[in-house]
């Protein structure tokens, strides 16, 4: 089933995290996410464009799973974006001033091969790890 809309649906993702003011500080004010509606439980946040909701749930912190993946382990479950190179190389910069640390430095995968991209991996301040990534040509994106 194809769905190459020419606008992506805004996508809603809600996660649990252990303290909404550490949230706050990651998502608002280091990844620059604006705050939308909150109560004490939640605060949702636009996440590029995309809904996502951070929910206290101090029971249900992450565990570390990892599967590798061309050499790497990679955080299972984690969610992120697809970023223009541009955008990739300044959030990456942005990331590394803020005295980030990675689950995955900043670094490009399959060079040279179908599926080429850029990617990093970390996690926020109740361990739910993130990943962005930019290909070299978005096209790409579903390369098999």
């Amino acid at each position: 089933m194809s769905h190459s809309h020419s606008r992506l649906a805004p996508f809603h993702l809600a996660f649990p995290v252990d303290n909404l003011e550490e949230a706050r500080r990651f998502y608002g004010q280091l990844m620059g996410c604006e705050e939308g509606r909150s109560s004490d439980e939640w605060i949702d946040f636009n996440f590029y464009g995309h809904q996502i909701v951070a929910h206290l749930a101090p029971a249900n912190s992450r565990d570390a799973a990892t599967n590798h993946v061309d050499g790497h382990g990679v955080p299972v479950p984690h969610f992120g974006l697809v970023l223009e190179m541009d955008a990739w190389e300044a959030l990456a910069q942005k990331l590394r001033d803020a005295g980030t640390q990675f689950v995955m430095e900043p670094t490009v995968r399959f060079k040279g091969k179908p599926g080429e991209q850029a990617t990093m991996f970390l996690r926020d301040p109740a361990g739910n790890a993130l990943e962005f990534k930019a290909f070299a040509d978005r096209g790409q994106l579903f390369a098999r």
